[in-house]
């Protein structure tokens, strides 16, 4: 067979199932008029007549609405195919049509209509065969298992089009619930890079307006201070740019795949000391400590709790009127941040923002990878602090990378 022939065998049922239902139904109408004609062409002329004709017309004409009105079509071709056998003139030892009668009805029919006429089967048949034809004991099982035959296909028929179905809309949910994850996955990505670039800037631009507000005073009473500021704003600016860069370029998605091995990894946890520095510098007063043996984190609980540390340190910076804080990162079977300032706490305006920010963004975050986040005024001042789940204890890399 050439793979042309075999391709359309393969596709033949699904053209099958494309066409009209009448189509297929006056087919098998018309395939089961040929063997009840047969008889009308080979019995003797004295054994053709109207009535005959007529009731072996009942056995087969019905079967084209046989999809519309199984249960109607079904007791009507019984009928005739009673009356056939019992006129007999010509008559058929199979009634074909009712053969089809009784798998439509087990495919298509109610389920009380499929039990009633099996309980019509199983209750006639017998009797009938016996009486009727006087059939032998092997002709009486071959009579009566014919149409239970034709009942079973016609029931396996109906559940494997219910499994098919139930298969469809199983499919159909999936692909729902793909779509969802999707959406929602899409969703928690730019919320993600919502508070990035919050934090970011909120960080960077905080620094800078610190040190300008301060510039004038100190350009007048200490230059070198004024410069200093400088460099500070410079510095902070070009940071923001990076982690801006970088985290815009996740956006783009593939469409700067050859820049993103360039691109720098996120903040972790063992860039905090570096940003207490960089606080400190900023003029205020700020302290790190760290208890225990560093651990590792998973990605995401890395990057959070650098943004924990910077967003609680520009909070100081920016809202609290802080002189010093005190940044403390405690090691045990958790990683416990705890940033203490001695600014005027919520009264000054630290509370949680909208839109994902502020206080609510570090609640975010570290919930987000497992964790738990909070912040309270003390009586000397305000404090946030927030667990992240460590992993197993490992090597230590991060102690190292945080005594650099």
């Amino acid at each position: 067979m050439s793979l042309s022939s075999l391709q359309w065998v393969r596709a033949a049922p699904a053209r099958l199932r494309a066409t009209s239902p009448y189509v297929v139904d006056v087919a098998v109408a018309v395939a089961v008029a040929i063997p009840v004609v047969v008889p009308f062409l080979t019995d003797p002329p004295e054994q053709v007549t109207v009535t005959g004709a007529v009731l072996n017309a009942g056995t087969v004409v019905p079967l084209i609405w046989r999809r519309r009105w199984p249960f109607a079509v079904t007791a009507a071709v019984f009928v005739f195919a009673a009356l056939v056998s019992i006129y007999d003139r010509p008559g058929q030892m199979l009634q074909y049509g009712g053969l089809v009668a009784v798998y439509t009805i087990a495919d298509l029919g109610d389920r009380w209509q499929r039990r009633f006429f099996l309980w019509v089967i199983l209750v006639t048949f017998p009797p009938a065969a016996l009486l009727i034809t006087h059939n032998t004991a092997a002709e009486l099982m071959f009579t009566l298992l014919l149409p239970l035959t034709a009942y079973l296909l016609g029931s396996l028929a109906r559940t494997n089009r219910a499994r098919l179905a139930a298969l469809a809309d199983r499919a159909v949910e999936l692909e729902r619930g793909r779509e969802a994850d999707a959406a929602r996955a899409a969703s928690e990505e730019r919320n993600r890079i919502a508070r990035d670039m919050h934090d970011i800037l909120a960080h960077a631009v905080c620094l800078m307006v610190v040190q300008a507000e301060a510039g004038p005073a100190a350009l007048a009473m200490d230059p070198d201070r004024a410069v200093h500021s400088f460099d500070i704003i410079a510095e902070a600016g070009r940071t923001a740019m990076i982690q801006l860069s970088d985290t815009l370029g996740i956006l783009n998605g593939g469409q700067e795949s050859a820049s993103a091995a360039h691109r720098a990894p996120p903040p972790t946890v063992a860039a905090v000391p570096s940003l207490v520095a960089e606080t400190l510098r900023a003029g205020l007063r700020a302290e790190l400590r760290i208890d225990g043996r560093p651990r590792p984190l998973a990605a995401d609980a890395d990057v959070a709790a650098y943004r924990i540390v910077q967003e609680a340190l520009t909070n100081a910076l920016r809202h609290a009127r802080a002189r010093s804080v005190d940044v403390h990162l405690d090691w045990a079977d958790e990683l416990r941040i705890t940033v203490t300032d001695d600014g005027a706490g919520p009264g000054a305006g630290i509370s949680a923002e909208v839109g994902g920010h502020g206080l609510d963004g570090i609640r975010r975050r570290a919930e987000a990878c497992g964790g738990s986040a909070g912040a309270g005024a003390t009586q000397d001042g305000f404090r946030v602090w927030a667990r992240l789940p460590a992993e197993a204890a490992g090597p230590d890399r991060q102690r190292a990378q945080m005594d650099r």
